[in-house]
């Protein structure tokens, strides 16, 4: 079977870039990184989170321009962090031959993640792009008790590296490194 590659841009819509961590570098890595793909031929896939505060419609919902899908590009709407639960998105990757996902997109500790794991237990090899996803901006002052951003970020960037998952190869590259040829 040839090696089928698709990147994945996940919920980097107005609203969420708007609290996110590092937003305009992670958008620029994203955005970057789809061109490449693109101009080699591969499928970008975008998806976008549907809830009580992301209406369709709205401007907050909307991708951020950089990263808009381009006219004929596969677009997946979701209500949970699992990209694949309810959506198309298995039955869209498997039409266009894909087996692996390059995984990009916002937060990484819940969508990014969840997604990531789930392609890999649907049998998708995977790309987990190291300065292509991010989380909100968050810290003590703001009162709450989650671990930084760039110490969650880098920690999921760990983990990706040391994760064993039995028939898959997964591998951790910064957006300038993914090869987009193969």
């Amino acid at each position: 079977m040839p090696h089928t590659a698709a990147l994945l841009v996940i919920d980097m819509q107005n609203a969420l870039v708007d609290i996110a961590h590092r937003a305009t570098e992670t958008v620029a890595a994203i955005a970057g990184l789809s061109e490449r793909a693109r101009a080699a031929g591969l499928p970008v896939v975008t998806v976008r989170q549907r809830d009580g505060e992301l209406v369709p419609g709205t401007e907050g919902w909307r991708v951020v321009a950089e990263l808009t899908p381009r006219e004929g590009e596969p677009v997946v709407d979701k209500t949970t962090p699992d990209s694949f639960l309810d959506t198309g998105l298995d039955g869209i990757l498997r039409a266009l031959g894909v087996t692996e996902v390059i995984v990009t997109g916002f937060a990484t500790e819940i969508c990014v993640d969840t997604t990531a794991r789930q392609a890999l237990s649907r049998g998708y090899d995977l790309v987990f792009v190291a300065d292509g996803h991010t989380t909100s901006r968050r810290g003590e002052a703001d009162g709450d008790d989650l671990v930084p951003a760039d110490r969650s970020i880098r920690q999921y960037n760990t983990i990706y590296r040391t994760i064993g998952w039995p028939g898959r190869r997964i591998r951790v590259r910064v957006a300038a490194d993914v090869d987009v040829t193969a």
